[in-house]
């Protein structure tokens, strides 16, 4: 169980009188984005943290020193009282299991955040994939309604930012990654859990290491109900970790309702999203979501997130869909599944995590409508053997240097009405900056496309 310690118990004591944590040592270790909402988070309570960064910038941070943390960090925060750590650092590292061996708690900025929150109007979101979309809606339909929201966490700013202190939320909705879960020390009343499906394996060290940190969310002292995806048999298996009480939701549920419309929304996974965030917010007490009245008026207006199936043009009656923060195998399925009946050139293929192409393989052979595979490094080979060892001969793969190759053999195929889908089940890291600077990558290889 994480330390039940909160933002509050770090304020620097009055007149630096030493005691507890209060008058102890702060590590700070970590500065990327969150990390950099710690250390403002600290200094808004009169704490000067000690900094350590795997790969710290040059010159330091705001005028302090930031210490390598295999040359000299770790011993630094070995004198530390409690030590705050930035979601990306594995709390499977050696390094931090000695400190947690000498006694000293390492925390994370939600952790801390979540235990003195007014947890009955928090909502966490988290699940392999699905969470982003989950929490947009369920933020853009509160914000509609007339409520003070904040959306944040993995997406948008963390709640703890000095920034976002006195601004008078009546909700939190609060994307939660698998590396933050691991943080929590409780949970607030009402959970989601969209998905699950192997990813992050080396953080975790193991696809079971994956499933019970992504879930442990679900059941940290406060816990009531997790509202999850029914349709995953992945997550049916592991009901006993999702706490208490559990409220599934599936795809074709309530297929009467009409209210989801004007979110603007592909595909039955994205259907089960905006589900999941009405009886989320049903079970917060939120009036207007039992109307479904107030829910189509609120859905009006929203922007569904840059990257995510997201239709950026047509050239020659060929569609081009953006699904780049399709990380891995799930989403690139329900990506293809939002396409039934038409030609799809899919482009896939990036940063190589080592998971496991064969489910791609097997719903790509029980897909109908033609598909061409058009694989990309790094992961592209591994993705092409999935493929051959499914159904030797029978799919359409072909191997691409880059993007833009990728994009041009797409659009030649798909003509002259189907569809080129970047899905790219891999992140994007190595190739570009990020899966917005592969987004914009393809968009530029679509306009070349139209030039020619």
């Amino acid at each position: 169980m994480r330390p039940t310690i909160s933002w509050s118990d770090l304020r620097a004591a009055a007149g630096g009188t030493p005691g507890g944590l209060a008058g102890g040592q702060v590590g700070l270790w970590g500065l990327g984005v969150e990390g950099l909402a710690n250390l403002r988070a600290l200094s808004a309570l009169g704490r000067q943290p000690v900094l350590v960064d795997d790969h710290p910038p040059a010159g330091g941070v705001d005028g302090q020193p930031v210490l390598v943390t295999g040359d000299g960090g770790l011993a630094a925060l070995a004198g530390c009282d409690v030590v705050i750590k930035s979601p990306g650092i594995s709390r499977y590292r050696d390094d931090l299991r000695q400190l947690e061996a000498r006694g000293i708690p390492v925390v994370g900025g939600l952790g801390l955040w979540l235990q003195e929150a007014p947890r009955d109007r928090v909502l966490c979101i988290t699940g392999t994939k699905g969470k982003s979309s989950t929490t947009a809606i369920a933020g853009h339909l509160l914000t509609r309604w007339g409520y003070q929201c904040m959306v944040g966490g993995n997406i948008g700013q963390p709640p703890w930012e000095p920034a976002q202190a006195g601004l008078g939320y009546d909700y939190w909705v609060i994307e939660t990654s698998s590396y933050q879960a691991t943080d929590l020390g409780c949970s607030p009343p009402v959970v989601a859990v969209t998905s699950l499906h192997p990813d992050h394996l080396p953080w975790h060290q193991g696809v079971e290491n994956y499933y019970r940190d992504k879930l442990s969310a679900c059941s940290q002292p406060g816990a009531d109900l997790t509202v999850a995806n029914g349709d995953s048999g992945l997550l049916r298996d592991r009901v006993a970790l999702l706490g208490p009480r559990v409220e599934w939701v599936h795809a074709d549920d309530d297929p009467e309702a009409d209210w989801m419309g004007p979110l603007g929304l592909l595909g039955a996974h994205s259907r089960r999203n905006a589900l999941i965030a009405r009886a989320c917010l049903r079970a917060l007490g939120v009036p207007q979501a039992a109307d479904d009245a107030a829910l189509r008026e609120a859905a009006a207006g929203f922007q569904p997130l840059s990257s995510r199936l997201q239709a950026i043009g047509t050239v020659a009656g060929v569609t081009f869909v953006d699904d780049s923060l399709s990380t891995n195998v799930l989403p690139t399925l329900a990506a293809l599944d939002a396409f039934p009946g038409r030609r799809v050139a899919l482009i896939a293929g990036g940063q190589d995590r080592g998971i496991d192409y064969a489910p791609l393989a097997a719903g790509l052979a029980d897909r109908p409508a033609p598909t061409l595979v058009l694989t990309v490094p790094d992961s592209g080979p591994r993705i092409t053997a999935a493929i051959e060892a499914a159904h030797p001969g029978k799919a359409e793969v072909l191997a691409c240097p880059d993007l833009a190759a990728a994009v041009q053999r797409g659009f030649a195929w798909a003509r002259p009405d189907g569809v080129v889908l970047l899905s790219p089940a891999a992140p994007s890291f190595g190739q570009f900056r990020d899966y917005r600077d592969r987004g914009d990558a393809f968009a530029q290889a679509m306009r070349a496309c139209s030039a020619g």
